[in-house]
């Protein structure tokens, strides 16, 4: 219960962050709306022009692609930017390693709680303006509405793990925005964030679902907008899982390994 008592605050002060920069929230709303008008616009087109069918996309799932990708984007992080890499590099993580708490849990509780803030003034409302001005239309079983909002909490959590492990190889190094780029510029394109993989060629297909990406936006894309249902639904989810398993396992060995080798800069 203590465990989940600090958690809980420290998840609930994530929140409070999300919420006070009023200001940065609307402006990337204003963008994401943008560019959620061009990719809807371009995409739709191509699927026009493949004769009313790409990938497995009729007009219908690309559009709810389209808008939910961009509804995601304030979200689910995959630009590897996070407060735990600048503690990292000024030397204020080895206040964090001195608390009774640990750091791959606590900051990861405070980055999906200023994470799922972001829904609420940049996600939700780029949903309801696809719905009324861009053709997205939601499933109305209420099973599957669940089942996709679980998914998107599970790809928030798992984008934050993963986003730990960029900070985290500050503990062998000064400087992780080369990393952080590399991930950005990977973890976008492998995720489904230009194009829904199922666009891939075959080969470049099955790299990408041997990496945790597309559990980050293709994965609650296609179940949330119904486009994979049942137990098809059920077993994206039960990746999305073992992913974080995987990741959580990955990021608790670098905590152990970082603290007996920790550098910052200056010494």
């Amino acid at each position: 219960m203590t465990w989940l008592r600090v958690h809980g605050r420290l998840f609930a002060s994530g929140w409070r962050r999300g919420a006070t920069y009023r200001a940065a929230a609307l402006g990337g709303l204003v963008a994401n709306a943008t560019f959620g008008l061009l990719k809807a616009s371009i995409l739709t087109a191509a699927v026009r022009a493949a004769g009313g069918e790409l990938g497995g996309y009729d007009q219908a799932a690309i559009l709810a692609y389209a808008w939910l990708t961009q509804a995601l984007l304030g979200s689910v992080n995959l630009f590897g930017r996070s407060d735990l890499a600048d503690r990292m590099k000024d030397g204020s993580i080895a206040i964090d390693l001195l608390r009774p708490v640990d750091v791959q849990t606590a900051s990861t509780a405070q980055e999906v709680g200023r994470a799922l803030f972001s829904l609420l003034p940049r996600g939700v409302p780029l949903v309801v303006l696809g719905a009324l001005f861009g053709g997205l239309r939601l499933p109305t079983d209420p099973a599957q509405l669940a089942l996709g909002v679980i998914s998107v909490v599970l790809a928030v959590v798992l984008s934050s793990l993963l986003v730990y492990l960029v900070a985290a190889s500050g503990f062998w190094t000064v400087e992780t925005r080369g990393l952080q780029v590399f991930y950005m510029i990977v973890s976008g394109f492998l995720a489904g964030l230009f194009v829904p993989v199922t666009l891939f060629p075959d080969w470049l297909l099955t790299l990408a679902w041997s990496t945790p990406f597309p559990p980050l936006l293709q994965v609650p894309v296609d179940v949330l907008s119904g486009r994979v249902t049942g137990t098809a639904a059920l077993a994206l989810v039960g990746l999305q899982v073992g992913w974080l398993a995987v990741i959580y396992a990955i990021g608790a060995l670098m905590t152990r390994a970082g603290r007996r080798r920790l550098e910052v800069q200056g010494g």
